[in-house]
């Protein structure tokens, strides 16, 4: 007889009350009209996280000593395994790097390391970290318009093709939508900044929350040929909601890349490896499995309900992650000022979808990894704008 699913919470409540939580802390200083604000802007879980990770810190607190420590070397293979079991592709523990920071400062260093020619290419709309690492980095940038048709958006390659030997960002699967990118889209688009002697660098911080019945195309994997300019970022931030303990791990075929970047990290401070973001990461790929399993199956539940609900007010048909991208008139609120009007009319807080660039105006995310409880709070309230 096969045993029942573990039970990991998520229909349960679940209180983050004085843990520090951005998203919460902002929400109790936030007036709403329509009652207790239900924070929904930021993507990050209100979900128990997994319990082997906290088991893992656990262990390691006991240990009275947090000094200076070294990359544990095995770690590279434990991603390596983790690519193998989970999305069926091989990537060489070589190209490993376990970074004790977040995708957001990886993506920064590249840009350093890389050191574009070009302007920076990424879509639009996208993940607005990207244009503020730009920015910060004193390179100049470009936004391409997503191609979107009746299901969703799609990646317009020639348009995100580099001039000049620049860099091409992406957040694969995307943020905001959830769209999963099918392989070949990444594949013609690789092969299209490789040919103009650039560098793909694909954010993947979401690709482990792929819902069941889609796949994940890891961009290292799918690129062929085309690797060696090819990067893929990825973090068990996202996929285990440990965000609160920074750190990622790049897979960086091109070994002179690998070496211009250790030297940049190590220019600003920093050295692979972390305390207690080793312990986090190894604990969540050996160990997580089960919950993420059990997570995926939550989300896209949550997924189905708030999507059935909206109906065509959704943009792009979510894929992967917990983000819900959808059209602020379609909902019936003033698109100039969704995100206000959703606030005094739900109580709801959301990401304004100008955050997200030119092609984000009028739209608003949404987060809904939520304990069951809230989920149903939020679906109601929804309810009185359709």
């Amino acid at each position: 007889m096969t045993a029942p699913p573990e039970d990991f919470g998520f229909g349960r409540p679940f209180d983050r009350a004085g843990t520090g939580s951005s998203k919460w802390a902002r929400a109790a200083g936030t007036p709403g009209a329509a009652g207790a604000v239900i924070p929904m802007g930021l993507a990050d879980m209100d979900l128990p996280g997994p319990p082997a990770v906290a088991r893992a810190l656990a262990q390691r607190a006991r240990h009275r000593a947090f000094g200076y420590t070294v990359c544990d070397p095995s770690g590279r293979s434990l991603v390596a395994r983790w690519y193998r079991e989970r999305h069926g592709v091989t990537v060489d523990p070589a190209w490993v790097m376990l970074l004790p920071f977040g995708p957001r400062t990886a993506v920064r260093l590249l840009l350093e390391a890389v050191r574009p020619a070009g302007p920076v290419l990424f879509p639009t709309p996208e993940w607005g970290g990207f244009a503020q690492l730009c920015r910060a980095a004193g390179l100049p940038y470009e936004e391409v318009p997503l191609e979107r048709d009746g299901t969703g958006y799609r990646l317009p390659v020639a348009g995100l093709a580099p001039r000049g030997g620049g860099a091409v960002l992406l957040s694969s699967p995307h943020n905001p939508s959830g769209r999963v990118w099918t392989g070949a889209e990444v594949r013609a688009l690789a092969g299209a900044v490789a040919e103009a002697g650039a560098v793909l660098v694909s954010d993947e911080v979401h690709g482990d929350l792929t819902h069941p019945g889609h796949r994940h195309p890891v961009a290292v994997a799918v690129a062929g040929p085309y690797r060696e300019r090819t990067v893929t970022l990825n973090s068990v931030g996202k996929t285990f909601n440990t965000s609160g303990l920074p750190s990622c791990f790049a897979l960086v075929p091109d070994g002179a890349l690998r070496e211009r970047l250790t030297a940049v990290t190590a220019g600003f401070g920093f050295w692979e490896g972390g305390l207690l973001e080793q312990e986090v990461q190894q604990a969540a790929l050996r160990h997580g499995g089960p919950w993420l399993d059990a997570l995926l199956a939550h989300l896209a539940s949550a997924r189905d309900r708030l999507t059935g609900l909206l109906g065509d007010a959704v943009l792009s048909a979510p894929e992967a992650s917990y983000l819900l991208w959808v059209d602020a008139a379609a909902l019936g609120l003033p698109p100039a000022g969704a995100r206000a009007a959703l606030l005094e009319r739900c109580g709801l807080e959301a990401s304004d979808g100008a955050d997200f660039g030119p092609g984000g105006r009028g739209a608003l995310r949404l987060d809904y990894a939520l304990p069951g409880p809230v989920l149903e709070a939020v679906l109601e309230r929804l309810a009185r704008l359709r």
